[in-house]
């Protein structure tokens, strides 16, 4: 059953009407409701790179020398940006469920060849190739990730199901930190055990199961009735011009991407020159463990405010822009007292670290703790904006797929830099630097392009048929659909 309603309006007073449909109910339709998929979505990412985070939060992916993690973080994000640009087109055509299966078992790989090097030290090469691997299929994961969280929630629920999904997919961080925490607190080792490992790759394995259980994403209706766009399928040409569309008819999109390029850059410094150089493997789980807590905080705190239905749009946007600019200063000049009394050279990786019931440790654990929400809150943040700019699966496939393309690039580059030894200071100083300018070149941005709705004007491949023609606004009304 269906029926329309009036939606948005422009300066000569016309509407445009939007089709309605009825829900289902009972079981079924608290099945396919918008939370229970992006919660599902949540457990995806709950058990993959959230437990990936978990082990990557460690340092050195456990372990004592931290070099072969950093080059395979580097093969990984090489990997990952090359993938995430063509990955938005792959998303359209394979369809999302596919596209996050696919996605999620380079990360059973990944934690796999970990277990592998504990056991065989010499393994370092296979732990490098299953980081280029995982690259690939991250781009996959991450791109169908945010079509659908971003296209599910209607315009007001956009930060509050940002929120829903980051705090489940931080619980699996959560989860990993306590096991790790669990597994290693009496060691006195600065790695960790093949327990550990063995834990990891069997929560892993298990998400790789969940996107053959979720709705398919054409069939989805909206809490307010409308209807999720359903997927094209046409050819890979007129895909991959969808990406050139994308970009060219919201040219504005390139202003965020100094935001993406620095929205991974200070993994490294914090998990690797802060908390791998400083701490002994006992603190650094714990720290692990409230970092991933943080971020649960950090992610209900911002989109909380970014979805305050009293506020309009534009004002949350400026508002979010201005917690995140305050929260890179606050966080990077409380760190710099730190950093500036400690290099690689007075701290090698024999040396005896800090432990937790160090004097010192406690102030320095809650800098860890706003590391992680200053992490979730610009994620988010990241996320909403681009929600902000349209609500088509197809187009925001594409523009994730380039966030986590620019992104991942940002971070190859940081990674491969710690790998060869960069002073920890030039890595601190760029960290805050970078974020520092995304900013800037966001706030422009945000005044020119975000408005209180999204109107199909905007939605450039909502109306580009299957041979890559683009219909006009006036040509492509919402119609009704059968249920």
């Amino acid at each position: 059953m269906t029926d329309t309603k009036e939606h948005g309006s422009d300066d000569s007073g016309s509407t445009e009407q939007v089709a309605v449909f009825e829900r289902p109910t009972g079981l079924r339709g608290l099945y396919a409701h918008p939370i229970t998929q992006v919660t599902m979505l949540g457990l995806v990412c709950f058990m993959c790179p959230g437990l990936f985070n978990a082990l990557n939060g460690l340092g050195g992916g456990g372990q004592v020398d931290t070099a072969t993690s950093a080059n395979s973080n580097a093969a990984l994000y090489a990997t990952f940006a090359v993938s995430a640009f063509f990955a938005g087109s792959i998303n359209n055509k394979l369809g999302s469920r596919l596209t996050l299966l696919l996605g999620s078992t380079g990360y059973a790989l990944y934690i796999g060849s970990y277990l592998a090097m504990n056991i065989h030290p010499n393994a370092g090469g296979f732990v490098i190739a299953a980081g280029a691997i995982l690259g690939i299929c991250a781009g996959l994961l991450w791109t169908a990730q945010g079509s659908l969280m971003l296209s599910y929630p209607t315009e007001n629920q956009k930060g509050r199901f940002i929120s829903i999904f980051w705090t489940i997919f931080n619980l699996g961080g959560v989860v990993g930190a306590s096991v790790s925490l669990g597994l290693n607190f009496n060691s006195t080792a600065n790695s960790v055990g093949n327990g550990t490992y063995i834990a990891f790759l069997v929560l892993t394995m298990s998400g790789v199961l969940i996107p053959m259980f979720m709705v398919d994403p054409h069939k989805m209706i909206r809490t307010d009735g409308t209807k999720v766009s359903s997927p094209r399928h046409p050819s890979w040409k007129v895909e991959i011009y969808g990406l050139w569309v994308a970009v060219r008819d919201d040219p504005l999109i390139i202003m965020l991407f100094p935001m993406f390029f620095a929205s991974n850059w200070f993994y490294t410094w914090q998990f690797n020159n802060y908390n791998n150089a400083l701490f002994n493997i006992q603190a650094r789980s714990l720290n692990n463990l409230v970092y991933w807590i943080a971020q649960i905080i950090g992610s209900l705190l911002i989109g909380f405010l970014l979805d305050q239905k009293k506020i309009n749009r534009r004002i949350r946007a400026f508002s979010g822009w201005g917690v995140l600019f305050a929260m890179v200063w606050v966080v990077h000049i409380w760190a710099y007292f730190y950093q500036r009394d400690y290099t690689r050279e007075s701290i090698p990786p024999e040396a005896t670290k800090m432990g937790i019931y160090d004097d010192g440790y406690v102030p320095r654990i809650w800098l860890y703790f706003f590391c992680g929400v200053l992490d979730a809150m610009w994620q988010v943040t990241s996320y909403w904006i681009m929600g902000a700019m349209s609500n088509d699966p197809a187009k925001l496939a594409h523009f994730t797929g380039l966030y986590k393309s620019i992104q991942s690039a940002g971070a190859a580059g940081i990674w491969r830099g710690d790998a060869v030894k960069i002073p920890f200071m030039n890595i601190f100083i760029s960290t805050w630097v970078l974020l520092v300018v995304g900013l800037v070149f966001a706030l422009p941005m945000l005044y020119i392009r975000v408005k209180e709705t999204t109107d199909i004007a905007d939605e450039t491949l909502a109306r580009m048929d299957d041979s890559g023609q683009i219909h006009s606004a006036h040509e492509v009304q919402p119609t009704s659909e059968k249920s």
